[in-house]
C-alpha cells in the first residue's frame, strides 16, 4: 500500500459518523472552538449498514464534515476519539485536490496553531 505524504498546509475534508445529530453538533462545535477545524457541516440522519463483531448491523446515524489541514489532522482525530461515543468512529480524511483559493486560505488561517 502506498502512503501519500501531504504538506502540512494541505486542506483536508474529514468525514465522520456520529450516533445522532446532537453528538455530531457537540463534537463539531468543540473542533471549531479549539481551532482543530475551520468549519463543520452536520449532515441529516442516514442509515448505516455495516458488519461489527461478526454480525450484520443497521443503525440510524448522523454525519459531519470538518475542514482542516494536514498539520491539524492528528490532533483533530484524537479529539474526535476522546469526545465520541463509538469504540471505533469513522474518521476519513480526503485531501482537497483543488478549491477556491480564498476559501482554502481561510481554512488554513482558522486552523493555524496560536490563532
Amino acid at each position: 500500500m502506498a502512503t501519500v505524504t501531504l504538506e502540512d498546509d494541505a486542506v483536508l475534508w474529514v468525514y465522520v459518523t456520529a450516533a445522532d445529530a446532537e453528538e455530531a453538533r457537540r463534537i463539531g462545535r468543540a473542533l471549531v472552538e479549539e481551532r482543530l477545524a475551520a468549519c463543520v457541516n452536520v449532515l441529516p440522519g442516514h442509515t448505516a449498514i455495516y458488519r461489527w463483531q461478526g454480525r450484520l448491523e443497521e443503525a440510524a446515524e448522523a454525519a459531519f464534515v470538518a475542514k482542516t489541514t494536514a498539520a491539524r489532522f492528528a490532533a483533530l482525530r484524537a479529539r474526535i476519539r476522546a469526545l465520541h461515543s463509538y469504540t471505533l468512529p469513522c474518521i476519513l480524511a480526503l485531501p482537497a485536490a483543488c478549491g477556491d483559493a480564498e476559501f482554502l486560505a481561510w481554512v488554513r488561517a482558522e486552523t493555524a496553531a496560536g490563532s
